[in-house]
């Protein structure tokens, strides 16, 4: 697996809030049913765009994951702040961003995975019943389409545990498919 490449774009990211940022293989993201469970039954956001039923299955994120030969998992270490939901919001903005610039710069299908759920407005369209406000900034999380976040970082060397407090360090992560 070449990683050269790419490793621009994992400078890139830690350079807009990212704290790592590893080329990995897709094989070694984890999808299973219970996941996506979690987020229909007892997760508070689900009432968006971005979380399911509007997102792809385990089975058809596997099968998105096979079509690909290389990925970027960034890891993103958020202290407890007034300011983390903000600090947040502007690195996921980024990684948005860089989905962009990596199909600019020839790599096509490329597609970005988030970390829970979509922040961008304060009440979703999907509540409304009108279409998604921001479209071109609006990606499912990893959690959405059954991907086991937990597993996937510890299968690639990073660390990830529950949260017992709030005020704690949230380590979140997200998925940026290449080629």
């Amino acid at each position: 697996m070449q990683l050269s490449d790419l490793e621009k774009y994992c400078e890139k990211a830690i350079q807009a809030g990212a704290t790592d940022a590893k080329v990995i293989h897709p094989s070694t993201v984890v999808t299973a049913p219970w996941v996506r469970f979690k987020c229909l039954f007892g997760c508070p956001y689900k009432h968006r765009y971005s979380c399911p039923p509007h997102t792809p299955t385990p089975a058809e994120t596997k099968a998105l994951l096979d079509s690909y030969r290389r990925a970027i998992l960034f890891h993103v270490e958020a202290p407890y702040s007034k300011e983390r939901g903000r600090n947040m919001v502007a690195c996921m903005d980024a990684l948005v961003k860089l989905e962009g610039e990596l199909f600019k710069d020839g790599y096509y299908k490329a597609f970005l995975m988030l970390a829970g759920p979509c922040v961008l407005c304060k009440e979703c369209g999907l509540n409304e019943g009108i279409p998604c406000r921001f479209p071109a900034k609006t990606r499912p999380s990893m959690e959405s389409c059954g991907i086991d976040v937990y597993q996937t970082a510890r299968n690639n060397g990073f660390f990830i545990t529950p949260l017992r407090e709030k005020s704690e360090t949230q380590n979140l992560y997200c998925l940026m498919l290449v080629d």
